[in-house]
């Protein structure tokens, strides 16, 4: 969503913020005695009664009142104003006006960007950081600051290394985009593991978080926040050259569709049981995204969604006013409503709506079906049972946000996901008794908090120098550019100046949000301006080599730092939040064994020549297209999808792996006799909707991780599987699974990965269908691989 809303629903805010700051919670809904009489206040009856009776009891103008973000009061019935828009990513932001910091509550946990947080493959530190994240939420809107309703997780695909929300994702692969969903949501919205499963308490790798739950159904049950997948669907794109998110028509083969772009979607609804889907602003195939049905039926039909759908800001004005699908405002509004967009975030629909019922294209029963989502969610939230203090999440308040243990785990989180990329003769870990002297340079060095986008209030930030100074007797700072852009090589000689004083120097240098942001996207992969410069004159005069260390989202090419002996060391720390210097500070000192992975390819400078509107992720020869992310990228790469370096030696091992699998007994009778009759056997797939349990043929892989040095190490185990070479279009291999593991020094550690072969060893054909290959498929962890047959 749109940061800075430049278009229609700007006047909006000074309301809400009005409103905001004179609530209490003494604004709900059935409030007694005069307003808990009605049907829709009665707990005891089901959902869909109170909502339908809700419905019923409104005008006309109020029902279209309630088809935007920020829904006006019925004061005859006694139900306040609601602001639907609120944020939290990476946190509580303060990008949705449903959210203040002004109260008691003046700040929130800044934990870091998603990005960062991927690189743990920790599902257990996922889910911990979203259960973090809703208890802050739900203290929030109990002393009148925040609402129930969050546009939260952002689980669109990092296509393209230079896409400004790249930041924002779980990364480049489907899986483990799908991972983190699922995570996300069922750690937010509250459920089986927050009300059980004591077990589940340590948040930090050692022990992971069982994932079951799947057999419990909450799509219609009790939420304590409703988070939201989005943004539905091939959405990657902000600004490149005559290309802007507001009219860009995504081309996406079916393939592409099924394969990659879509499975985020469907374990969120699906595995997660999201309560909210939004449409992007863009038009896939020539159809906005907030306007086609299609999309909306798969949705609800297929995968079981149950809730509400709301628009991008203001992507329901973008039908019209951007993409010129329709003649008019009133086709837009009406169509979009009509295909199953619930809501508008925005005022178009407000202000369209009622010409378009007196124009005959919409009918009052198209409003009321959506209204029927929007207050079925609310009605889950406990918003229409009577005073939130009664509830089960009443007692949440200010002692819960900002507490010891949420900015523990932020600072965990930062430990995790920081991803070491070289480190020549094992120049780090520092040794503290060694270190006499430190230079810290470069523009982000002293930053109070590099949050990255849809970032809150941080509790106590501290910056990358403050935290290395408690390492040191003396530390030296010098900023090296004005600013990230780095467009003068004025202060350079600062920087070099302290660091012939310094034994040690480290470089901070990369990206922040004047590079990459919502509505900007990079065209460039190299550092921003003079930043290389400033890191090689640095390194040319520093006594040692120097430690180079890169923030930002998105995949920067440093291949003269690779390449460069001067630089002995370069760490990735993304946006790591309120706690990013310390966890810095413990790698960099052998306080911490760094153990992430990179969720992203980094490609070299020449990717750029590729066009970033192109959609398609399999590599065309033809045309010179080289194809994108790890799975189909057949050009140069920096550093690769996984990649990751530990200061201890660790080495893998399978301990159990199949031979072979058979589906003779696990197929569908009518295909069992087609082979049976058939001359030969020519079959070389089945397709996965012709398997009659997929359940029954799941198996696991035994793997066993050995840490051969002398410091404890963090292991990350990353399975992969490989189709049979013969079919076209395959992915060159596909992540299957995943474990963070815990290895104390010269002990090893074993762990078991569930491998579904209807999931992980099927591709997708052209015409978009799942199948499975039958033949030789290939198991590959780390530089291990192992191949077995999958037969009829």
């Amino acid at each position: 969503m749109a940061q800075v809303l430049k278009f229609l629903f700007l006047f909006n805010f000074s309301f809400v913020l009005l409103f905001k700051q004179s609530s209490s919670l003494l604004q709900y809904p059935c409030k007694p005695p005069r307003h808990n009489s009605y049907q829709f206040c009665d707990t005891s009856l089901p959902i869909k009664i109170r909502a339908r009776s809700l419905i019923s009891l409104l005008t006309l103008e109020e029902k279209i009142q309630q088809l935007s973000d920020n829904v006006s009061s019925i004061p005859r019935l006694g139900i306040p104003a609601y602001e639907w828009w609120s944020e939290s990513l990476h946190g509580i932001a303060t990008n949705g006006p449903g959210i203040t910091f002004n109260g008691s509550i003046p700040s929130a946990t800044s934990f870091p960007q998603v990005i960062l947080t991927a690189a743990s493959f920790n599902r257990s530190l996922w889910f911990a950081i979203s259960e973090a994240i809703a208890v802050e939420a739900r203290a929030m809107y109990n002393v009148g600051q925040a609402g129930l309703t969050y546009w939260a997780p952002n689980i669109n695909i990092f296509r393209d290394p230079r896409w400004g929300r790249g930041q924002e994702t779980p990364g480049e692969d489907p899986m483990l985009t799908s991972a983190y969903a699922v995570q996300y949501v069922r750690g937010f919205q509250g459920g089986q593991k927050r009300r059980g499963n004591g077990g589940n308490r340590n948040r930090f790798g050692k022990r992971r978080f069982l994932n079951g739950g799947d057999d419990d159904d909450h799509r219609s049950g009790s939420l304590m926040l409703s988070a939201c997948c989005k943004h539905f669907t091939a959405y990657d794109l902000e600004k490149w050259e005559n290309f802007a998110r507001y009219n860009f028509n995504a081309v996406v083969t079916k393939q592409d569709m099924e394969d990659t772009y879509q499975p985020p979607f469907q374990s969120c609804i699906e595995k997660g049981q999201a309560s909210c889907l939004m449409c992007s602003y863009n038009s896939v195939n020539g159809i906005p995204a907030c306007a086609d049905e299609d999309l909306f039926n798969k949705a609800r039909n297929d995968w079981k969604f149950r809730g509400y759908i709301t628009s991008d800001c203001d992507a329901v004005a973008t039908i019209f006013e951007y993409q010129n699908f329709t003649k008019t405002p009133e086709d837009a509004v009406a169509l979009a409503l009509k295909a199953g967009t619930d809501i508008n975030c925005g005022t178009y629909m407000l202000r369209h709506m009622k010409s378009a019922i007196d124009q005959g294209k919409v009918l009052e029963k198209d409003i009321d079906r959506a209204l029927f989502n929007l207050f079925s969610v609310q009605m889950r939230l406990g918003l229409f049972d009577g005073n939130p203090e009664n509830n089960q999440f009443g007692e949440f308040g200010s002692q819960d946000v900002c507490n010891s243990r949420h900015k523990q785990l932020a600072l965990e989180a930062a430990r995790q996901g920081i991803v070491l990329l070289k480190n020549d003769k094992n120049f780090l870990p520092l040794d503290k008794k060694a270190v006499s002297s430190l230079a810290v340079i470069g523009p982000l060095a002293n930053a109070i908090n590099i949050g990255g986008d849809y970032t809150g209030v941080s509790c106590n930030p501290k910056s990358i120098f403050e935290e290395l100074q408690n390492y040191v007797g003396e530390a030296y700072f010098a900023i090296g550019c004005t600013d990230v852009p780095c467009n003068s090589t004025a202060l350079v000689p600062e920087a070099i100046s302290i660091a012939r004083r310094a034994k040690y120097v480290i470089v901070v240098a990369g990206l922040d949000l004047s590079q990459e942001t919502e509505d900007h996207d990079r065209y460039s992969l190299l550092l921003p301006g003079y930043q290389k410069d400033l890191v090689t004159s640095v390194a040319a005069v520093s006594s040692k080599p120097v430690i180079l260390v890169l923030t930002g989202g998105g995949p920067i090419d440093v291949s003269f730092a690779e390449k460069d002996p001067r630089i002995a060391s370069i760490l990735w720390i993304g946006y790591p939040g309120e706690t990013g210097g310390k966890a810095l500070s413990e790698i960099l000192f052998g306080d911490y064994n760094p153990g992430g992975r990179l969720p992203v390819t980094w490609y070299p400078e020449s990717f750029t020549k590729t066009p970033m509107n192109d959609m398609n992720m399999r590599a065309d020869p033809s045309r010179g297209y080289p194809g994108r992310t790890y799975r189909f990228y057949t050009g140069d790469r920096l550093y690769g999808f996984g990649h990751g370096l530990s200061y201890t030696n660790l080495s893998y091992k399978f301990l159990t792996t199949p031979e072979r699998l058979s589906f003779s007994r696990h197929i569908k009778a009518e295909l069992r006799r087609n082979i049976l009759h058939s001359e030969g056997n020519a079959l070389d797939y089945i397709h996965v909707k012709d398997v009659l349990s997929c359940n029954s043929v799941r198996f696991y892989i035994q793997i066993s991780v050995m840490n051969n040095g002398n410091l404890d190490g963090n292991a990350v185990a990353l399975l992969f599987s490989r189709s049979p070479k013969f079919f076209t279009g395959a992915p060159k291999k596909q992540l299957i699974g995943f474990d963070r593991i815990h290895v104390p020094s010269y002990k090893s550690v074993e762990t078991r990965i569930l491998v579904d072969p209807c999931e992980h060893l099927s591709i997708v054909d052209e015409q978009g269908n799942k199948i499975l290959p039958l033949g030789d498929h290939t198991l590959l962890l780390e530089d291990l691989q192992h191949t077995f047959l999958v037969q009829i």
